[in-house]
């Protein structure tokens, strides 16, 4: 166990290696920090923390870098999560409030992110295993033609277009869209199939062949599309980072969203933020790197995860700060809509 004096080194360190980019020696700890001992004490200090594995020399300079495990150790026990200015929360809540749908809250989130922390940052969207339904739309389009719009409580908006459809006239149409939307209207999605099992045996005979036709596409449209599940955005900010393995391995990586879903974990308590430094990241494209995510939804459910990638060495209160306040900020939005 590292004393308070240790840990103080440790805290200096890792803050002057994120801000300069250059290996820190103990009479620039000494000048700068005010540490309250001698620089021979504190390269006694960084002698212990190297050992230990906090630290280590990458040449032969007296200058000592953070190693993962430090950055690990400064993260739980040394940082405090950087809260954001008065005017950062007003900038945040006005940019995302202007967004009118899912998608253009989840493209405005990626944006807004990589803006604020200069690194890349991954949104992923609402799963429908954890909507509900707020409302089914149902537009004929012709005699043989209707459109169908499912939209869940997350804002979610599933449009189809059904071809085909024999007797699709206004009446019908109209009466199947209220039926549909008795059954399900508030209805989780997962819950949607048991739901309207029953729902042609409702309807008259003629219209028997358009309920099956829309439920057919309803049910078809719940089936979870991961590929489909995450947004990436300033993948450029990429061009200024240090990273041990080479940007091709690391954009390689960011192009598998399997791998991105993976990395940024089950959604889990909206509150819960979560940091990933390194080797914690199991995939090898992403071990030069460190993870920091946060769960957003609706009151204490969470609806999916967002978070940014960038190297080991980042600013580790600040990013946190600002993912946790993102995340606050979409739930919210979420809720309202």
């Amino acid at each position: 166990m590292l004393d308070d004096r240790k840990l103080a080194v440790l805290r200096a360190i890792v803050e002057d290696y994120v801000s300069t980019n250059e290996p820190v020696g103990s009479k620039a700890l000494a000048g700068k920090h005010h540490l309250g001992v001698s620089p021979a004490t504190i390269r006694n200090d960084m002698v212990a923390l190297e050992e230990e594995g906090y630290i280590t020399q990458p040449h032969t300079s007296a200058g000592r870098v953070p190693t993962d495990k430090g950055y690990r150790l400064f993260v739980d026990r040394l940082s405090t999560v950087k809260p954001l200015s008065a005017a950062e929360r007003r900038a945040i809540e006005s940019f995302l409030s202007g967004a009118v749908d899912l998608d253009e809250i989840v493209a405005r989130t990626v944006r807004l992110l990589a803006q604020l922390t200069r690194q890349v940052a991954i949104v992923q969207y609402p799963s429908l295993t954890r909507s509900s339904v707020q409302h089914v739309e149902l537009v004929p389009l012709g005699s043989q033609r209707v459109m169908m719009v499912l939209i869940t409580d997350t804002g979610r908006v599933e449009q189809r277009v059904i071809d085909g459809v024999d007797g699709a006239s206004e009446e019908a149409v109209e009466d199947l869209r209220q039926l549909l939307n008795r059954a399900i209207d508030g209805a989780w999605l997962t819950d949607v199939p048991d739901a309207v099992a029953d729902l042609p045996s409702q309807v008259p005979p003629d219209d028997r062949q358009l309920a099956m036709s829309v439920l057919s596409v309803l049910l078809e449209s719940l089936v979870e599309r991961h590929e489909e599940k995450v947004l990436l955005g300033g993948t450029a900010n990429l061009a200024a980072m240090d990273f041990s393995v080479s940007l091709r391995e690391v954009l390689e990586a960011l192009e598998e969203n399997v791998v991105l879903i993976r990395l940024l974990g089950e959604a889990e308590n909206p509150s819960m933020l979560t940091v990933r430094i390194g080797a914690e990241n199991s995939h090898e494209g992403f071990q030069s790197t460190s993870i920091v995510s946060a769960g957003y939804g609706i009151g204490d459910q969470s609806l999916a995860k967002l978070g940014v990638v960038g190297p080991t060495r980042m600013d580790y209160p600040g990013t946190m700060g600002a993912v946790r306040a993102v995340a606050r900020y979409v739930g919210s939005i979420l809720a309202g809509q």
